[in-house]
C-alpha cells in the first residue's frame, strides 16, 4: 500500500516539484543579483525579504492551500457545482489580498521597511518594493490562486506548465532590468511584476477553458457560505504564514543592532531556510489534494496514511539539503556574496540552521496535509512554538547566555525544529477523524 501511495503522491508532486526547483533557482539568482548591487543593496533586499516571502507563502501555500482544499473536498464529495462556484470567490480573495500588500508596501515602503532594517536599508529597498509590491502583488496573488484552482482539480501538471515558464523567465528578466537596463535592485522587483502579469493572463485562459476539470461559474452573486469554505482553512494558514514571517522580521530587527553586515548575512540564511518551502511544496501540494479528497469521502485512515507517507519523503529530501548546507556553510554563503564579513557571519549561522531543515520539511509537509484535512490546530501550535523559540529563545541565547549573534541563529534552528515536531503530533486518529 505504501508503494501505491508513493506513486499517487509522486504523480501529482512531480510537476509541482519541477516548478519548485525552478523557483529555488530563481530565488537563488535574485539573492546573487542583489549581492552584485553591493552590500547596501543586499541589506535592503534582506529587509524586504520577509514581506516577499510572506506574499509568496500566503498566495501559494496558505490561502492557495485553502483553495485547493475546498475544491478537492467538494469534488471528493461529488459537489461539482460548488467547486465551479469557488473560482470566482477565490479570484475575489486574491484581488483583495493583493491590494493589502500593494497599497502599504508600494506607497510607503520607507516607513515600513525602515522600522525593521533601519533608514539606510529602507532607502536601498524602497524602489525595489515599489515595483514588486505596487505593480506585482496583485498578479502574483492571482497567478498562484488560479494555479491552486487547477491543483484542487488534480491538474497539477497543467498548473506547472505556466509556472515553469514564469520561473524560467524571471532570472533572465531580472538580470536584464537590473544590469543592462541599469535599474539596479529595482529591476528585480520590476521583473517580478512583469513576469507575473503575463502569467496571470495565461493561467486565467487555462482555467476559463475548463482546465481544472470543470468550467468556472462566474455569473453569480458571491455567497458567504462559499467564501467560508475557502477561508476556514485559508485564513488560518495565512495566519501561520504571518507568524512564520513575523519570526523572520523580528530576528531581522534583532540583527539590525549588530549592523548592516549582520542583516545581510541573516538575509542569506533566511532565504535558504525558506527555500525548503518550495522543496516541500511539491509533496505538500499533492498531499493537500489527495488528503482533501480522502477526507471529503470520509476515509480518514487513508488520509492519515497519505499524510505520513508524504511527510517521510519530505523529511528525507530536506534533511539531505540541510546537511549539505550545514557541512559546507562557507562555500554555500560564498555563492551569494563576495563580502568576507557577510560570508563569515552567514556561515556561522548556516552551521546551526542547516541541521534543522529536516524538521522544517516534516512540518511543512504535514501542514499542507492538515489543510486538506481541515485540521489546523496543531500547525497553529507549531507556528507559535517556532515564534517563541526563534525570537524569545534567540534573545535569551544571544544576550543573557552570552552567545552573541550565534545565539540568534541557534534560536531559529530550535524554532523550526519545534515547528515540525509539534505539527507532527496532530496527525493521529484522535485529531484526524470525522466530526460528530
Amino acid at each position: 500500500m505504501m508503494g501505491a501511495r508513493l506513486r499517487r503522491i509522486g504523480a501529482l508532486a512531480a510537476p509541482t516539484a519541477l516548478v519548485a526547483i525552478l523557483q529555488v533557482t530563481g530565488q537563488l539568482s535574485e539573492t546573487w543579483l542583489a549581492a552584485r548591487q553591493g552590500t547596501a543593496a543586499l541589506a535592503g533586499w534582506a529587509t524586504a525579504l520577509p514581506f516577499v516571502l510572506l506574499m509568496q507563502m500566503m498566495s501559494t501555500g496558505a490561502m492557495g492551500g485553502g483553495v485547493v482544499s475546498a475544491i478537492a473536498r467538494a469534488l471528493g464529495g461529488g459537489r461539482r457545482e460548488e467547486a465551479s462556484a469557488m473560482v470566482l470567490h477565490s479570484a475575489l480573495i486574491a484581488l483583495a489580498a493583493g491590494l493589502i500588500f500593494a497599497i502599504p508596501l508600494g506607497l510607503f515602503p520607507r516607513a515600513i521597511l525602515g522600522a525593521i532594517g533601519g533608514a539606510a536599508a529602507a532607502e536601498a529597498a524602497a524602489p525595489y518594493a515599489m515595483w514588486l509590491f505596487g505593480l506585482g502583488a496583485v498578479p502574483v496573488w492571482m497567478t498562484n490562486t488560479l494555479a491552486s484552482v487547477l491543483r484542487g482539480g488534480g491538474r497539477h501538471a497543467l498548473a506547472a506548465r505556466v509556472l515553469v515558464l514564469a520561473w524560467l523567465a524571471l532570472p533572465f528578466t531580472g538580470w536584464a532590468l537590473a544590469e543592462p537596463f541599469g535599474m539596479g535592485l529595482a529591476g528585480l522587483g520590476a521583473a517580478m511584476a512583469l513576469v507575473f502579469w503575463v502569467a496571470t493572463l495565461a493561467m486565467g485562459i487555462v482555467v476559463l477553458r475548463g482546465g481544472a476539470g470543470f468550467v468556472p461559474t462566474l455569473r453569480m452573486r458571491p455567497q458567504a457560505e462559499v467564501f467560508s469554505k475557502i477561508l476556514s482553512v485559508g485564513l488560518v494558514a495565512s495566519g501561520l504564514a504571518v507568524i512564520a514571517n513575523l519570526a523572520t522580521i523580528l530576528v531581522t530587527a534583532q540583527m539590525a543592532a549588530h549592523g548592516a553586515v549582520a542583516v545581510a548575512a541573516y538575509g542569506i540564511s533566511a532565504r535558504l531556510e525558506f527555500l525548503m518551502i518550495p522543496l516541500a511544496f511539491g509533496i505538500g501540494s499533492a498531499l493537500t489534494a489527495l488528503v482533501g479528497r480522502a477526507a471529503g469521502a470520509g476515509d480518514w485512515a487513508e488520509a492519515r496514511a497519505l499524510a505520513w507517507t508524504g511527510a517521510a519523503l519530505a523529511l528525507a529530501l530536506t534533511s539531505a539539503a540541510g546537511l549539505l548546507v550545514a557541512l559546507l556553510p562557507v562555500q554555500v554563503a560564498s555563492l551569494f556574496t563576495s563580502d568576507p564579513a557577510v560570508v563569515a557571519i552567514a556561515a556561522r549561522g548556516l552551521g546551526y540552521v542547516g541541521f534543522a531543515f529536516g524538521g522544517f520539511g516534516l512540518g511543512m509537509a504535514l501542514y499542507f496535509a492538515s489543510q486538506g484535512a481541515g485540521r489546523m490546530g496543531y500547525p497553529v501550535a507549531g507556528a507559535l512554538s517556532r515564534l517563541a523559540l526563534a525570537v524569545g529563545g534567540g534573545w535569551l541565547l544571544a544576550g543573557p547566555l552570552g552567545m552573541g549573534i550565534e545565539g540568534h541563529f541557534l534560536g531559529v534552528a530550535l524554532g523550526i525544529t519545534a515547528y515540525g515536531l509539534v505539527t507532527a503530533l496532530g496527525v493521529r486518529p484522535a485529531v484526524w477523524r470525522a466530526r460528530g
